[in-house]
């Protein structure tokens, strides 16, 4: 019985203790502490960038070569991937068939002309008799309607001769304007067809264009952009090459399209950019740097305090007793390790640039600020 006793004695002791235990462990506890991070706040700094834009380079004019009569290419008279002038001779068709059909519609204009003399005279000789009634009048009046029919003939003629003298002309192929030419589509003795068959381009390389497709919320500033006077060797607009480098010569605005695109709300811009050396071609892509020329400076902050989720980009806000917020944020150029903010945060947000991985919406932090 007595060892009884002194077993439950003992276990309520020990119980006790864990009781008192517990109770001391839960005073010590307390409210969870801080999560520590480095914030900034965002301002607004003095900064020269330029946006970017896709480009395309284009020819001011191009134009395909195709031939407008039918028959086989006899010349070829220039040399593939040259320099050519307008109105210089490129191609040649076989000429032969439109040579004699020429010489037909010039044979067939001279007899009407000899058809046309004869019924004048008959004319004239009617018309005298008939001042003396030495001649009937229907005669007259025959004679009259022969000499008009003579005279149609003749216009007819002249109009085949001059169709047939086109026709004849368009077997020789002549450059439209000052370009270059491209390798040849043809060959010698190749038959081509009228309207079909492509010959060759040629396009004017020195200015040459390039397009980029701006959003219509910069339409306004693009369109001042045009009005200002350009000064020499003004940087406004430069081109960045596929291999990262930048074309030597600056560019201007030329043509801002007419209306913008519905389904993308784009808008067209076509600047042009002085090519001496021959080094832009069509069809190459690159990317327009436009210099930033507003007075408004740009709110700028670190770039690591960016955080991206499918193809959007956040930051953490320190809001009032340190909580922290996740703002959605639209993002300019980076300038360095720095980054503009076009849209989401106002000057002087408390952004965690440090951190963040360990921080989660509505939780409390201990900003170290920079």
């Amino acid at each position: 019985m007595r060892d009884y006793i002194k077993q439950t004695g003992l276990w309520g002791l020990i119980l006790l203790l864990v009781a008192c235990g517990d109770k001391k462990a839960g005073q010590q506890q307390g409210p969870p502490p801080h999560t520590p991070v480095t914030a900034v706040k965002a301002s607004r700094e003095n900064a020269v960038y330029y946006d970017q834009f896709p480009a395309t380079v284009i020819a001011v004019k191009e134009v395909e070569l195709r031939p407008q009569v039918a028959g086989y290419i006899t010349g070829m008279h220039f040399q593939e991937g040259s320099r050519v002038r307008r109105g210089q001779k490129l191609y040649s068709i076989d000429q032969q068939q439109y040579q004699a059909a020429y010489e037909q519609a010039l044979a067939n204009l001279n007899a009407a002309k000899a058809s046309l003399v004869r019924a004048q005279q008959d004319a004239e000789r009617y018309n005298t008799l008939a001042q003396q009634d030495a001649v009937a009048r229907q005669l007259v009046d025959n004679a009259r309607a022969t000499l008009a029919s003579a005279q149609q003939q003749v216009a007819a003629a002249q109009a085949n001769v001059r169709q047939v003298q086109t026709t004849l002309r368009y077997t020789t192929i002549n450059a439209p304007f000052d370009g270059t030419i491209g390798i040849s589509q043809v060959r010698l003795g190749a038959a081509v067809t009228p309207g079909q068959t492509l010959l060759n381009v040629i396009s004017s390389d020195n200015p040459i264009a390039v397009d980029i497709n701006i959003d219509e919320a910069e339409i306004p500033r693009f369109t001042q952009l045009q009005r200002r006077p350009a000064a020499p060797r003004d940087s406004l607009f430069t081109l960045q090459l596929p291999n990262g480098n930048l074309y030597a010569y600056p560019g201007s605005i030329q043509t801002i399209d007419r209306a913008v695109d519905p389904q993308t709300g784009t808008l067209r811009v076509r600047l042009t950019f002085p090519n001496p050396e021959g080094q832009l071609k069509a069809g190459l892509n690159g990317n327009v740097r436009v210099k930033n020329n507003t007075s408004a400076l740009p709110l700028l902050i670190p770039q690591k305090a960016v955080t991206e989720q499918m193809s959007e980009y956040f930051v953490y806000v320190v809001g009032d007793s340190s909580k922290v917020t996740q703002k959605k944020v639209t993002l300019g150029v980076r300038i360095n390790d720095k980054v503009i903010v076009k849209d989401g945060l106002t000057e002087g947000d408390l952004v965690v640039t440090e951190g963040t991985q360990k921080i989660r919406e509505g939780g409390v932090v201990k900003v170290n600020q920079k």
